[in-house]
């Protein structure tokens, strides 16, 4: 919706506070996942709503819609940490994400149009001209890459288990790119890589390409301490 110029005598209104709720939500997800809110860090609400200039309210709205995206742990009593990551954990996600997105990438293969071909070509371009050091353009460009390599699946339900596991794995990304061998990986030929197989309409190979694009991040992880417990 368009609005009118605002008038330069007319002080700001306040924004809603759905909106101070999403814009909480977003810059504290993007510190758990980038690690600059560490895994078992206590996060405190006076502490966030000052670093953010925000209200109590939002940030504390904001970190209950996180514990139910398994980003954040409500503590008894205790207020809220940013959640431990742990081999264990990766593991499990690990093998969720490989065996919920094969099955739904070759439903999108199976069910493959003009259109979704030209909408992965178009994404990957923008994916591969994003700047990887602006978190928040490349992440949506990545997400939105490997999400329509399913879009085509005809299972709402899988898609969006595909979508949260996404989500989940992510922060395991950032923590294994903090090491020096996962910086001389060619992440951009693994991704022209899967994106070639897709567009050739091969299911296997797609799925084989994508399952090693994932696994090359998975073995990082052993470099990475447990922080299980916080």
């Amino acid at each position: 919706m368009f609005m009118n110029s605002p008038d330069p005598n007319r002080s700001a209104a306040p924004l809603p506070a759905v909106s101070a709720t999403q814009a909480a939500y977003e810059s504290i997800r993007q510190m758990i996942i980038t690690g600059e809110l560490a895994p078992g860090e206590k996060l405190k609400i006076e502490h966030l709503k000052d670093r953010m200039e925000t209200g109590s309210s939002p940030v504390r709205e904001a970190l209950t819609l996180l514990v139910s995206d398994q980003l954040v742990e409500r503590l008894d009593q205790r207020g809220f940490r940013a959640a431990p990551v742990s081999q264990e954990n990766f593991n499990e996600i690990f093998r969720l994400r490989c065996t919920l997105e094969e099955l739904a990438l070759r439903e999108s293969i199976a069910n493959a149009t003009e259109q979704w071909e030209e909408s992965l070509v178009l994404s990957h371009h923008h994916m591969a001209r994003a700047d990887s050091q602006d978190f928040a353009a490349f992440e949506l460009r990545h997400k939105t890459f490997h999400m329509t390599l399913l879009a085509c699946s005809a299972s709402p339900i899988l898609l969006r288990y595909c979508s949260q596991l996404y989500d989940l794995n992510v922060r395991y990304r950032y923590l294994a790119g903090r090491s020096k061998k996962y910086t001389r990986r060619d992440v951009a030929s693994e991704h022209e890589g899967i994106l070639n197989a897709a567009v050739a309409r091969d299911a296997d190979l797609t799925a084989a390409r994508l399952m090693e694009h994932y696994q090359k991040t998975g073995t990082f992880l052993a470099e990475i301490p447990d922080k299980s417990d916080g």
